[in-house]
């Protein structure tokens, strides 16, 4: 037996009979006096395959990628695994010579060649790398429009065995390797213009494309402007130019061809127009690439050496493939920044056009679109005036990111305003406006919260339907976040027939800011929202005190620099200080006759609140005076209880409690019995406070007691 050329095996020559011998030669000779011989015939795609090729069928419109048998031997793939796209091949293309692939078709196209050629490495099933070799035919329309390419695939590895290709160093693979995997996934993150001209200028943004400055434009409507440069390209004469040829970079976006220069004679010599602006520039070689996708010329990137350096054809190549790179991640946040700016007409086309002034009071709104291009959010804000002298304030988000939602929002945003503007107290409000959204035939719910403000009495009534409770800073900026009892969002309330929102009674302080958000302020991907919770608490505490300036403060440090993907609505209602100095820090807080939870909710605050003013020991005694007091202004009247906690100024610092309620019947000091039940209130006012009276107040009675802060050690 012996192998043929093909490796199949077959009987030796020797074991036939010689006539036979003679007559298959004979036969080869073609001889017609002599019988035929007849062997199987081979197809074309059977004889590429015995010779380790094959072929493919790129359509350059669809995307679609055909390879028969053939090339799928020479990629080591399966049938089953080759899904007819050029991504499918990935997983034998390493990255970086993805890009360098990627270069010479487009360079190609281009440079309106009728071919393409490249050596480029997989990496087969067990690892293994093989050398291998693609040329392809570019077929173009009458036009000149490239639309398809067709050609050979083939295995290179032993033509290359001795070739120049194998005898780069491991080092500058691994040079090239890291290079081409550090700028694909610095601009994978980046989404907006002004994010990829951050990662290429930044302090060894141009080190690690292979040069010592960089400068980098867009063309728009035959202008060229310069849109990023690194010290010392920066040239403000020359950052808004017509497009020609006088200029590096006009010229490789005219003519979508790469220049390479090795020394500034031989810029000068080609672009005598920079002579005034090199002067100081140790210019020794340069390349300037023109940046091209989809077959567009979006703009141009130059690449200067200020060293001496050789760029070998490799060298090129791998600035040509990242071009490409950043040319890609150019045209996606161009097309970011479009789809962001139509997101946020159109958010703030639903959005109030005019915050009413406020008597006594000031606002501060803030809006912010979703990242994410044109899914548009569903978060609102709005300010009502209300009769007699009173304001409404809402914040609401509907469910989803997409125009349905802001359709529903800005629905939903009017009918808010209509019920409000009529009077009606916050749970009416909110119970019709959910009753309204159920009625919209959508199956999107919102969560809001709308606040009754009188802004001369500091009195606010809050009703909330499944949203974040506000906060409260006070003049001091100890902040708290009151308890507000709430119902089920929007449309779900009225879907499970509990459309019943509780109010809330709260105080605003002069001096003290009210601050209502959404989510999207304070929630991030794979992080607890009570982070985010106390992110914000310490941005309200640690940020400026001109409101304006406090609104922009929280938006650009807890929204803008995360980049959330969610959108975000934020309004701050402060209540102006009184003349005459600052605000005393001051807790009001509201307790119902019929709420159960009312006391132990005042008491967490009241321990919250004092924490913040450092009270130390004392913080145990106020808030066992005060669970006295609200028990008893409970128990023996028949309204509810007014508490309230001051800061007074020192020294010595001082801590004043006062429970208010409406009953006239004058508090007397009692002596119990041993086996007495009751009586022993005041008793314990006197042992705990300092000092304590009652003052008759309207309609009713204020019991107070003050209890002296000691000071912290050391002062």
């Amino acid at each position: 037996m012996e192998r043929s050329w093909d490796g199949a095996e077959r009987e030796s020559a020797d074991d036939t009979d010689p006539r036979d011998r003679r007559r298959d030669r004979r036969g080869l000779l073609g001889h017609p006096e002599h019988e035929e011989i007849h062997r199987p015939r081979i197809d074309l795609p059977d004889l590429l395959a015995l010779n380790r090729m094959g072929s493919f069928d790129w359509n350059l419109d669809s995307g679609a990628f055909e390879l028969d048998a053939g090339g799928l031997a020479v990629f080591d793939l399966q049938a089953q695994e080759f899904d007819g796209t050029r991504p499918a091949l990935l997983q034998r293309v390493p990255q970086e010579e993805g890009y360098r692939l990627d270069s010479a078709v487009v360079q190609a196209i281009q440079q309106g060649r009728r071919s393409c050629g490249a050596y480029f490495r997989i990496r087969c099933r067990d690892g293994t790398p093989r050398w291998t070799h693609v040329q392809g035919r570019i077929l173009r329309s009458e036009a000149g429009r490239p639309y398809r390419m067709a050609g050979i695939v083939r295995e290179a590895t032993a033509e290359l065995a001795d070739s120049a290709l194998l005898g780069i160093p491991d080092e500058e693979r691994e040079r090239q390797t890291t290079l081409v995997q550090w700028t694909t996934t610095a601009l994978s993150r980046a989404l907006s213009v002004q994010d990829v001209t951050d990662v290429l200028t930044d302090r060894d943004g141009p080190l690690r494309l292979g040069a010592d400055a960089l400068i980098l434009g867009l063309v728009d409507n035959g202008v060229f402007d310069v849109i990023a440069a690194t010290e010392p390209l920066h040239m403000p004469e020359l950052l808004h130019m017509p497009l020609d040829r006088t200029l590096p970079l006009s010229e490789a976006a005219l003519t979508r061809e790469p220049a390479f220069v090795t020394s500034r004679e031989e810029l000068l010599r080609r672009y005598p127009r920079l002579e005034p602006y090199v002067q100081g520039i140790g210019v020794r070689g340069a390349a300037f690439l023109p940046l091209v996708a989809q077959d567009k010329v979006i703009g141009a990137l130059g690449l200067v050496d200020t060293e001496p350096r050789r760029h070998t054809a490799e060298d090129r190549n791998l600035a040509i493939a990242l071009a490409g790179v950043i040319a890609q991640s150019l045209q996606r946040a161009t097309l970011f920044d479009q789809e962001r700016e139509f997101a946020t007409g159109l958010q703030a086309s639903m959005l109030p056009r005019r915050i009413p002034a406020i008597t006594g009071g000031d606002v501060a709104v803030r809006y912010q679109a979703a990242r994410t291009g044109r899914d548009v959010g569903g978060d609102w804000y709005d300010v009502i005036p209300l009769p007699q002298g009173r304001t409404g304030v809402v914040i609401g988000d509907v469910q989803g990111h997409d125009t349905h939602a802001a359709a529903v929002m800005g629905q939903l945003r009017i009918a808010l305003r209509a019920y409000a503007a009529e009077g009606h107290p916050p749970q009416t409000v909110l119970g019709r406006a959910s009753r309204f959204l159920a009625e919209l035939e959508t199956e999107r719910f919102a969560t809001c919260t709308y606040i009754q403000a009188d802004i001369s009495s500091g009195v606010l009534h809050v009703a909330r339907a499944g949203h974040l409770e506000p906060m409260i800073s006070d003049a001091g900026r100890h902040v708290h976040w009151p308890t507000v009892h709430g119902g089920l969002p929007l449309g779900l309330a009225t879907a499970f027939g509990e459309d019943h929102y509780p109010e809330t009674q709260l105080f605003l302080e002069p001096g003290s800011t009210l601050l209502l958000c959404t989510d999207g302020l304070v929630e991030q991907p794979g992080l607890d929202i009570l982070a985010g919770i106390n992110a914000l608490t310490s941005a309200v505490q640690d940020g400026p005190g001109e409101l304006d300036a406090l609104a922009d403060h929280l938006s650009e440090l807890l929204w803008e620099q995360p980049g959330s993907p969610d959108d975000m609505a934020l309004l701050l209602l402060r209540r102006l200080a009184e003349p005459g100095g600052p605000a005393t820090p001051r807790l009001r807080l509201h307790v119902h006759q019929a709420d159960p939870v009312g006391p132990a909710e005042v008491r967490a605050q009241l321990r919250r609140m004092l924490d913040q003013w450092r009270a130390g020991e004392v913080a145990g005694d106020v808030e066992l005076v005060a669970t006295e007091l609200i028990t008893n202004a409970l128990r023996h009247t028949e309204s509810g209880a007014l508490v309230s906690l001051e800061l007074l100024a020192g020294p010595p610092g001082r801590v004043r409690l006062e429970v208010e309620d409406r009953s006239s019947h004058w508090p007397r000091r009692r002596s119990p019995g041993e086996t007495a039940t009751s009586g022993r209130g005041l008793l314990l006012v006197e042992a705990l406070s300092d000092r304590w009276g009652a003052e008759a107040r309207g309609a009713g009675k204020a019991l107070w007691c003050e209890f002296t802060v000691p000071a912290p050690e050391g002062a």
